[in-house]
């Protein structure tokens, strides 16, 4: 057995409105990788966030009364709590610095998932919507714009997997990730947060182990295994790989959804 990931190099700035099949699929002929049956690749988050116009100006938020009293209990932007709040179902906790949310597609995170790095302010530029490095220069800063994650990763996966597999007759599965935090744990690690044609969750409940034991409680959150696999291959910085070409994934490919990976608040220990 063996499980093989290679970064894609070669992925341009993400625009709103640009198609992340053909960049993926030019991509993948650049790197010199035959796309095969069962293959998989796996999507930062930002890239699809981006190119879906997620990008706000925080110029345009105006923040509620609540926003601007959890910005002083957290000493944060208050333009960007409100829209925390607007993208969440629930705040969990706070402290300097973090809002925990339920966030309106179900899951548990900090800050709604809304990001300032590697956010580089839409342009009109010769008529045209692009991206620059020259935002300050041209009275626009960088730090005046946040991306929020996609409004449905799940039918932004399923759009893209039908996408190529029309381009290439070859079953494949997409998965959208993020970087989150963990309960009781230090550091962020990649982890689904959008799935395509591959399984989020495998239970091993009923199979035997070396000795012949019936495992009784196993199930493997495999789409989250193989994010945080994925994560290391793209970096948290400057690396420029969003994307990343998997091969070799030891679980058979089929229909799924986030809601396989996200667990009913009555059974959740943590809130």
């Amino acid at each position: 057995m063996s499980l093989t990931l290679t970064s894609l190099l070669g992925i341009p700035l993400i625009r709103h409105g640009d198609n992340l099949a053909d960049i993926v699929l030019n991509s993948l002929r650049e790197n010199k990788i035959t796309l095969e049956d069962n293959d998989i690749f796996v999507l930062a988050q930002k890239i699809v966030s981006k190119s879906e116009g997620r990008t706000i100006n925080l110029a345009t938020v105006m923040p509620s009364q609540r926003a601007i009293e959890l910005a002083k209990q957290t000493e944060k932007d208050p333009r960007v709590v409100e829209l925390i709040l607007q993208e969440s179902n629930e705040v969990l906790r706070t402290r300097v610095g973090a809002i925990i949310v339920e966030h309106k597609l179900g899951f548990v995170c900090a800050n709604a998932g809304i990001d300032h790095s590697n956010v580089n302010p839409p342009l009109a530029l010769n008529g045209a919507l692009a991206e620059t490095k020259r935002g300050d220069a041209l009275g626009v800063r960088s730090e005046d714009w946040v991306l929020l994650l996609p409004a449905e990763p799940d039918r932004s996966a399923e759009k893209m997997r039908a996408d190529i597999e029309s381009k290439t007759a070859k079953r494949i599965g997409i998965l959208i990730i993020d970087s989150h935090g963990r309960a009781w744990r230090n550091g962020t690690v990649g982890v689904a947060i959008g799935i395509a044609g591959i399984p989020g969750l495998e239970d091993l409940r009923g199979r035997e182990d070396l000795f012949g034991y019936k495992l009784q409680v196993t199930q493997v959150g495999v789409a989250d295994e193989l994010a945080a696999a994925a994560s290391l291959m793209m970096g948290q910085a400057a690396e420029g790989t969003p994307v990343v070409h998997v091969r070799g994934f030891p679980y058979p490919l089929r229909e799924a959804s986030m809601k396989e990976l996200i667990r009913p608040k009555e059974q959740d220990l943590f809130r």
